[in-house]
């Protein structure tokens, strides 16, 4: 079912495909803007991503479809000897193809990225009301090994 999957960075013409994705369920349906015309926030963060080298905004595309998104933020560090790390945000795949395996294998297509990079750590968060996500990210490997804490600012 995923041969015909490929993984690339993300195009303006992606936007309003990557925002419905990100509204697509019930956390991001209460701060997500998607339909057209786009919010202006959205390509003005696109347009920084796209200019900073340490930033990769993906897309999973599967039939010439959008079906899936993340953001990678590559960290410099002090500690651990100056190593970087790969943080992992925003991640989506389309509902209707949640269960085939499309995540697991954008997943390790970023991990592979990070350590392409010379990243010594992937990290990413998750809210904590995403119980399938954290299961789903728990099978990949990833360990809950720290508290998060946020801040409005």
């Amino acid at each position: 079912m995923t041969s015909d999957l490929r993984f690339r960075d993300a195009m303006t013409q992606d936007l309003p495909a990557i925002v419905d994705l990100l509204a697509d369920d019930a956390l991001g349906r209460k701060r997500e803007a998607p339909g057209l015309p786009l919010h202006p926030g959205y390509e003005a963060a696109f347009e920084a991503i796209d200019r900073d080298g340490n930033q990769r905004l993906l897309v999973a595309e599967k039939d010439g479809k959008i079906v899936g998104t993340l953001q990678i933020s590559f960290l410099p560090g002090l500690s651990h000897k100056g190593g970087w790390r790969g943080q992992i945000e925003s991640v989506r795949i389309a509902a209707s193809l949640r269960g085939t395996g499309i995540g697991g294998r954008f997943l390790e297509h970023a991990i592979d990225l990070c350590r392409e990079r010379g990243c010594h750590l992937v990290q990413l968060t998750t809210d904590k009301q995403r119980d399938d996500a954290r299961r789903f990210y728990e099978s990949l490997g990833f360990v809950a090994s720290h508290e998060g804490m946020k801040r409005p600012v």
